[in-house]
């Protein structure tokens, strides 16, 4: 009998890990890191389960609550196969250095504090560094197309669908024999709204006996993607018409090309006032570069498109830190899109504690914030936000536009599990609890099934 424990992603939407055993076959779907309240902890605790066990590590996509902690599961004992797809290999090599990179700075301003407290320096190690990211890469892979089966031991058979939500990103599923029948567990990673602005739309499933399914908005709606394409030329253009400054947290995979191609596209209409343009973001830049490499799985607008479609006269890619901070310099009519996406790390950073007290400047968010990051507490008003030690009074005018999430929502979910046929099982994963609640009572209202909200570290039996 088959059996999945959930080790993340279980009653939160990070730290994604889900261990799938099929007779002696034991399968890890993505090794993320947590984000928000207590993730430190979490990330740096021992893994749940014996590292030099698993036979296999899929993973869904390159977001770092998917794939940040696989450095450390190969430190800790993993030896076994990786699959993904292309894209998903080539995005995962720049994100997860750039983690790397991250983890480093944490450790030296932890090592720094320590001193002046004339603590002992035996603080805890960076969780990986580069060199544990280039074992990762030394590792046995296996990249699938869409669709293309590849078959593991005892008659387990992998395949990945479009899941729509970054290039590359995919859903998984495993078909497999017990008790001579056939049976399939698929899991959806995480599932793009459908009509993005950049990618193609997620792939549908014709069957399944298991589905575990992603809940992150799992409560609500989106807005439609034209109106918030709407609120953020209005948030843009008022601001800057005012000689403010509208500074973008924004994620380095999806977010940012789909918020460059919106604005490659204002300028050439016409319709964006005359300001300087900032790509501040190291790993954004590397990117969107790799974007351009995959055309073909970008829509059909931008594949056509004359010329780069994250590219344009007044865009200002910044590598160095020199140039970051030249940025300071630029007092009013800028657009500045920076790292990270959660404001929990990063040259954001920076940016904020420069411009956040200025009711001339907007901040706005296009992303989902976690409970616990500093995004989420701007975006639930708080008026006194720390930032390298100082408080920073919060002036700016906050927008949240919530239509260009990468997640689909609520119908956009239930839509992509409507035609699945031969379902005995929906397990929720990805999602804070509320509102796995509130999606597993939308399950069960418009299509009939009882959806299980999976609980951390509780196996169940398939």
């Amino acid at each position: 009998m088959a059996t999945v424990t959930s080790y993340g992603a279980a009653q939160t939407v990070t730290g994604s890990c889900h261990l799938v055993k099929i007779g002696s076959i034991r399968i890890l779907i993505d090794c993320g890191m947590f984000q928000g309240d207590g993730a430190k902890d979490r990330n740096y605790s021992d893994f749940e389960f014996d590292p030099s066990k698993i036979d296999y590590l899929i993973l869904t996509h390159v977001h770092l609550d998917h794939i940040g902690r696989v450095p450390k599961l190969i430190k800790d004992g993993f030896n076994g196969r990786i699959i993904a797809t292309k894209a998903t290999r080539d995005f995962a090599k720049i994100m997860l250095l750039d983690s790397a990179n991250i983890l480093l700075e944490e450790y030296k301003t932890l090592r720094k504090k320590a001193r002046r407290r004339g603590e002992e320096e035996s603080i805890f190690e960076p969780l990986y560094t580069k060199d544990d990211v280039k074992e990762v890469f030394s590792k046995k892979w296996c990249t699938l197309d869409y669709f293309e089966e590849h078959k593991l031991k005892q008659h387990v058979r992998v395949s990945f669908g479009n899941a729509g939500h970054i290039m590359g990103s995919a859903f998984v599923v495993l078909d497999y024999n017990e008790e001579n029948k056939n049976k399939r567990m698929v899991f959806s990673g995480d599932i793009g709204s459908p009509k993005r602005l950049i990618i193609d739309n997620p792939d549908n499933i014709g069957e399944a006996d298991f589905l575990f399914i992603e809940s992150t908005y799992g409560d609500r709606k989106h807005k439609p993607l034209t109106q918030s394409i709407e609120e953020f030329k209005e948030a843009v253009v008022s601001t800057l018409k005012q000689n403010g400054n509208v500074i973008i947290p924004s994620f380095a995979l999806e977010r940012t090309q789909e918020i460059l191609w919106l604005l490659h596209e204002m300028h050439d209409n016409g319709e964006l006032p005359k300001c300087r343009i900032f790509l501040d973001s190291p790993l954004a830049i590397k990117a969107t570069k790799l974007y351009n490499s995959y055309s073909i799985q970008l829509s059909d607008e931008l594949q056509y498109s004359s010329g780069d479609p994250f590219s344009f006269a007044w865009l200002e890619p910044t590598t160095t830190r020199e140039q970051s901070v030249a940025i300071n310099k630029v007092k009013e009519r800028s657009i500045i899109i920076a790292g990270s996406g959660m404001c929990n790390g990063g040259r954001i950073m920076h940016h904020l504690k420069h411009r956040l007290w200025n009711p001339k400047n907007s901040i706005v968010f296009v992303g989902y914030q976690v409970r616990g990051t500093l995004g989420r507490s701007i975006v639930d008003g708080q008026k006194l936000i720390k930032i390298y030690g100082e408080d920073i009074i919060a002036k700016a005018k906050i927008y949240t536009i919530n239509g260009f999430s990468a997640h689909a929502d609520q119908s956009e979910l239930i839509e992509w599990i409507r035609p699945i046929e031969g379902l005995k099982n929906v397990c929720l994963i990805h999602g804070e609890t509320d509102k796995m609640e509130v999606f597993a009572k939308a399950i069960k209202d418009e299509l009939g099934y009882e959806a299980n909200i999976m609980v951390h570290g509780v196996s169940i039996k398939l």
